[in-house]
């Protein structure tokens, strides 16, 4: 699960005794980069700096660092068959007890990640839509999802923004620049004038639309007949979920779709 505010601040009520570990410096293959963190209890973890051995020892070190009630520690780890891990880079890691300003700077550093993650705006919460809703609540995005039903709303993860609206497309005119939309109502003519909006905006990271070849095709059609830009045309992806084009479950498609988001996102 992508780490939230929220979720950090549960962390941390659980966790009167606990530790920072992050990564000061990255050199060569490392599992990390460079400001990657996590939180070390002596029960629990939150976050990861990469897993592996690296990780399995720096959770070592922060908990004899908890034991004896150190304010701080370090590691630099090289990372070869030493450890039995072969990246073949080599990681320093800075370790502090989490007392009350490390943790007020903790959240509100994530506060700042959590502003400046790219916003998804999901359109549709049918068997697709839940499922693609379930599957970006665990990756670093914002994602929204966008009903004209109220019931269909429902059950959504609680990470996810639930927006009931008579008039989705304008949550395309208010999305910030490099937004992706994916499309998938219950409606066909609204699917077309979502997908309208978002490639008439021109800053879209990715526009994707539930459907067919055959779904595409009149959509071109629609696209051309109210004086879009052929060009822009080109941007749409549809059917989604690309290798998931064969299994229909929604479950497949929603991963699949989620990985070409992000990807999109990246690039």
């Amino acid at each position: 699960m992508t780490e939230t505010t929220a979720s950090l601040e549960a962390f941390l009520a659980a966790a009167p005794a606990a530790a920072l570990v992050e990564v000061t410096e990255a050199k060569g293959s490392t599992p990390r980069e460079a400001g990657a963190w996590m939180l070390v209890s002596p029960t629990a973890i939150f976050g990861t700096i990469g897993g592996g051995r690296l990780e399995f020892l720096a959770i070592e070190r922060a908990r004899a660092l908890i034991a004896s009630n150190l304010a701080s520690g370090a590691l630099d780890i090289p990372l070869g068959p030493e450890i039995g891990q072969c990246c073949g880079g080599r990681v320093g890691l800075a370790i502090v007890l989490a007392d009350a300003p490390t943790r007020r700077a903790l959240a509100a550093r994530l506060l700042a990640e959590e502003a400046g993650r790219p916003q998804v705006c999901l359109f549709g919460a049918g068997h697709v839509g839940h499922a693609l809703a379930a599957a970006l609540a665990l990756l670093p995005v914002r994602t929204s999802v966008i009903e004209t039903r109220a019931e269909a709303l429902e059950g959504l993860p609680a990470t996810v923004e639930a927006r009931l609206s008579a008039v989705p497309e304008d949550a395309v005119r208010a999305a910030p620049a490099g937004a992706a939309f994916v499309v998938l109502t219950h409606d066909h003519a609204l699917d077309f004038l979502i997908v309208g909006e978002a490639l008439a905006r021109g800053d879209a990271a990715y526009v994707g639309m539930i459907g067919s070849k055959t779904k595409r095709a009149t959509f071109a059609r629609w696209w051309r007949e109210q004086g879009g830009d052929p060009d822009r045309l080109a941007r749409l992806v549809t059917p989604i979920g690309g290798l998931a084009a064969r299994d229909k479950r929604p479950a497949v498609i929603a991963a699949m779709t989620a990985a070409e988001v992000m990807a999109a996102l990246a690039r």
